[in-house]
């Protein structure tokens, strides 16, 4: 059984980093990743507030899966439905990873994100631009 850490001093901060509530926040300004802000969005975002969660949630993605995050690019607009289309650009070495094998990968984002924007009440529509 491993040793559990202890609150001494009543404040929930059990490993003395002062997060009290399990966030990454420990200053109170409601900042959770070190970039500053305080809104949620992930460091480094382009895109409008109009993208949200979907946003942060396709751009995370994306970078995670290629070679070269600094290529990776998100325009938010107006869908034809009238959700938010997210068009993502990668660099050419990259677009392979992102669409995968017989669009697995892409098919996959394309469904995350979606379900991301329906947590918003959103409907979000992914467009992989070459």
């Amino acid at each position: 059984m491993e040793p559990q850490a202890l609150d001494t001093d009543g404040s929930g901060d059990t490993d003395g980093s002062g997060d009290t509530d399990g966030s990454g926040d420990t200053d109170g300004s409601g900042d959770t990743d070190g970039s500053g802000d305080t809104d949620g969005s992930v460091a480094g975002d382009a895109w409008g507030p109009d993208a949200g969660r979907a946003g942060a949630v396709l751009g995370y993605l994306a970078r995670q899966i290629v070679d070269d995050p600094d290529g990776v690019s998100i325009e938010a607009s107006e869908a034809r439905n009238g959700g938010t289309k997210l068009s993502l650009r990668v660099s050419g070495d990259d677009m392979g990873k992102v669409i995968g094998r017989r669009g697995r990968v892409a098919q996959a984002i394309r469904g995350v994100v979606r379900a991301a924007g329906a947590r918003d009440g959103v409907d979000v529509v992914v467009d992989i631009v070459d």
